[in-house]
């Protein structure tokens, strides 16, 4: 899965341009030896809000990532893996797809790249969401929230009563409706394994305007008032 690349260009170097002050800040970071990932899902967490990603390089100093919209303004970053894993970032450069972080810490790479530790060992990217939905159960039509979803599944937040392995419908306005099988409960609290599963840059993009504009509402409520102009 990952080859080691002496002397190439690291997670960190941004693309081919006159050269800039982003691009020598990353020259440190060709000290560590890279490596190249094929695909590897992550999600950046920027002021708490998740975005699906890919970590295409790596080295023990910083990584390279594709994105599948413009990074949003933040004040703390991190990436996080399937497994749980979380690591602090500090952004280095970034285009409209791709972007360089430098990790806070520098990490084992062997443990970046081996996902089989950790508290959720080769699970799939899970993100926290904020999303409303309509789930169809025995002629019932049920308000839901969703607390988090994958490209596999979701965990839902359901008032009424739903039986294991039950099919259902989930209606959320923002995609297609999704049908899917019930595979534990603790209610509320339900789990959907979907009948159909995302592809990981269709999932990016259904939920990247949710986090983006929760973070845009957010930043406004953050600025003080302007003071009235007396008459």
């Amino acid at each position: 899965m990952a080859q080691n690349h002496l002397g190439s260009k690291g997670p960190a170097d941004p693309p081919e341009s006159p050269v800039s002050a982003a691009a020598q800040a990353t020259d440190e970071l060709r000290a560590a030896p890279r490596f190249t990932l094929l695909i590897r899902a992550a999600k950046l967490i920027a002021d708490g809000r998740e975005y699906l990603c890919i970590i295409r390089d790596a080295s023990a100093t910083g990584i390279k990532v594709r994105l599948f919209h413009p990074l949003p303004t933040h004040r703390n970053l991190h990436v996080e893996l399937g497994n749980g894993v979380r690591h602090a970032l500090e952004l280095v450069w970034s285009t409209q797809d791709h972007a360089g972080f430098r990790f806070c810490e520098e990490i084992e790479i062997e443990r970046l790249l081996d996902e089989s530790h950790g508290a959720f060992p080769k699970r799939h990217v899970r993100l926290r969401i904020a999303l409303q939905a309509t789930v169809h159960s025995g002629g019932d039509a049920t308000p839901v929230s969703f607390e988090d979803i994958s490209q596999q599944g979701g965990c839902i937040q359901c008032d009424k009563w739903l039986l294991m392995n039950e099919l259902v419908r989930v209606d959320t306005g923002i995609m297609p409706p999704i049908y899917a099988k019930v595979r534990w409960r603790s209610h509320p609290r339900y789990g959907l394994l979907f009948e159909r599963t995302f592809k990981l840059d269709e999932l990016a993009r259904i939920s990247a305007p949710l986090q983006l504009s929760e973070a845009i509402s957010d930043a406004a409520a953050e600025q003080p008032a302007k003071p009235r102009q007396a008459l």
